[in-house]
């Protein structure tokens, strides 16, 4: 496949999770809806992916955005999100940076204190608000697609682990949900490489399991993902952390938009929480989202809620990359 260059990008942070923002040099994608783009890409262009995600421009936990225009009506702009393994359905911590972007760049008409950010994502139509004083934007929040609870309190046999109780949740991505206890492990405190493996062992075992559906599509359908707790699921003042590892074995180092959206959702669905109940979570690097279930809803037979998710991102720079002929490595390489 041929490679486009130069290919221009924005790059942002969000709680320390990168996010690269492909601004030009993309050829034209075809399709009808977000999941027809989100396929083409897949299919036609994944050497695109490889050469911004992987080495030598990018790295093994490199994420991207790239801006496509949205067949929704109501959308400001549409995204398709890449990561090391392929292309996700859902991105909280890239939700946040495009929220700054689009009200920067003006793609919306900007408003103080609060402007709206429509954004189209291969899960549907997510609502960012952004904070805006004297022209600056600043603190991002949005509201998410309908989140449900797939599955609570279950047990499967994991390699390694014996016995492992666990929750599936929906938030714009599926995701098991597990404390790290059980594991004897701690999510703030043991080496990252252990939760890695523990995770990935959790999502290798749930994927042979357990078949997942969603109402919606069957694009959507796939667990993105293992989320190790803290096991604060129980109301609390006090941040609640835990470590995503998604994908390849791809670690946030935010605490994961979608994910403590699934998160709050199986909350809600158990009882833990209520309403409007504000709930903070830390990730690996200290950074923390607020989240809370703002209204009850239904997505086919689930009961959800759709959540609100807040936090901060964080401009790095802008990058223009090239490509030679003659660069076989270039192309995109990971060490794993």
């Amino acid at each position: 496949m041929k490679i486009t260059a130069p290919i221009k990008t924005v790059e942002m942070h969000t709680g320390g999770e990168p996010l690269r923002i492909i601004t030009e040099g993309y050829p034209q994608i075809p399709g009808d809806s977000i999941l027809e783009k989100r396929r083409y890409v897949r299919d036609n262009l994944d050497h695109l992916r490889h050469f911004l995600m992987f080495e030598p421009r990018g790295h093994f936990d490199m994420y991207g955005a790239l801006l496509v225009p949205p067949s929704d009506p109501e959308a400001d702009l549409a995204v398709l999100f890449l990561h090391n393994e392929g292309y996700s359905t859902m991105c909280g911590h890239a939700i946040i940076a495009l929220g700054r972007y689009a009200v920067d760049q003006k793609m919306v008409d900007v408003y103080e204190p609060i402007t709206t950010v429509k954004i189209e994502c291969p899960c549907g139509l997510v609502i960012a608000s952004v904070e805006v004083s004297e022209g600056k934007s600043g603190k991002v929040s949005f509201l998410s697609v309908p989140a449900f609870a797939f599955a609570t309190n279950q047990e499967i046999n994991v390699e390694g682990h014996g016995t492992v109780q666990f929750n599936i949740g929906y938030g714009g991505a599926f995701y098991a949900l597990a404390s790290a206890e059980q594991l004897n492990l701690d999510v703030q405190r043991s080496p990252t490489r252990d939760l890695v493996d523990a995770a990935d062992a959790i999502s290798q075992a749930v994927r042979k399991a357990v078949k997942l559906s969603h109402p919606d599509s069957d694009d959507l359908a796939f667990l993105y993902g293992t989320i190790l707790t803290d096991g604060g699921d129980h109301y609390s003042s006090d941040p609640t952390a835990n470590i995503c590892v998604f994908a390849d074995r791809q670690v946030d180092r935010s605490p994961t938009g979608s994910g403590v959206t699934a998160r709050i959702a199986v909350q809600y669905t158990k009882g833990l929480i209520k309403l409007e109940q504000v709930r903070v979570f830390e990730s690996v690097t200290g950074s923390l989202f607020n989240a809370e279930a703002v209204k009850e809803l239904t997505c086919g037979p689930h009961q959800a809620v759709q959540v609100r998710v807040s936090g901060k991102s964080h401009y790095l720079g802008e990058s223009i990359f090239s490509y030679e002929e003659d660069d076989k490595i270039g192309k995109g390489f990971l060490l794993k």
